[in-house]
């Protein structure tokens, strides 16, 4: 795993509160490849689109304690249609997505970098994603915004390690409500 974080500092808005945690589909909620099955109740077949997908449940649960840290959205080529599955099957609200304007290609996750800069607008931004490349830690490494790509073995999607790594990189900045 190579989680990057910038040591420069940005507050992000103060309205927002919390980091922002872009959080891809495919590789990450929806398993690709063989891999292990799992305990009972951690992963499920769902129809989507007349295609089966192995939807990761134990995904949905770590998404959710995230999701008290972070202000999740999802980063993925499904960008809106997220929100007609995943919610349902991970147990999640209706999550804000970023819009790819159709420049969505396959095999590497860069090209995600130019929408997903302008939508955290200066705020800081981690990203769990099965398919980084060089040029998306580059970016990450060279963003004002403290940055954190989280890599996933897309053959079992977001884990516990993964989640633990997220929470103490994200700490820092969340604001505290003021209720």
């Amino acid at each position: 795993m190579r989680p990057r974080r910038r040591s420069r500092s940005s507050p992000g808005k103060a309205e927002e509160g919390l980091p922002l945690l872009a959080v891809d589909v495919d590789g990450v909620v929806v398993l690709l490849g063989g891999g292990e099955e799992g305990a009972p109740g951690t992963v499920q077949f769902e129809l989507i689109d007349g295609m089966a997908h192995r939807i990761s449940i134990g995904a949905g649960d770590l998404l959710r304690r995230l999701s008290d840290h972070f202000e999740l959205v999802w980063a993925t080529g499904w960008q809106a249609r997220a929100n007609d599955h995943f919610p349902r099957l991970l147990g999640l609200p209706r999550l804000p997505y970023v819009d790819f304007g159709g420049a969505a290609k396959f095999g590497s996750a860069h090209w995600k970098l130019e929408p997903l800069d302008a939508y955290a607008k200066g705020r800081p931004l981690a990203w769990v994603d099965d398919n980084f490349d060089d040029i998306c830690f580059e970016w990450a490494a060279a963003r004002e915004a403290p940055t954190l790509l989280v890599p996933v073995d897309p053959r079992h999607g977001l884990r516990d390690e993964e989640a633990e790594t997220l929470l103490t990189w994200g700490r820092p900045f969340a604001v505290p409500s003021r209720g």
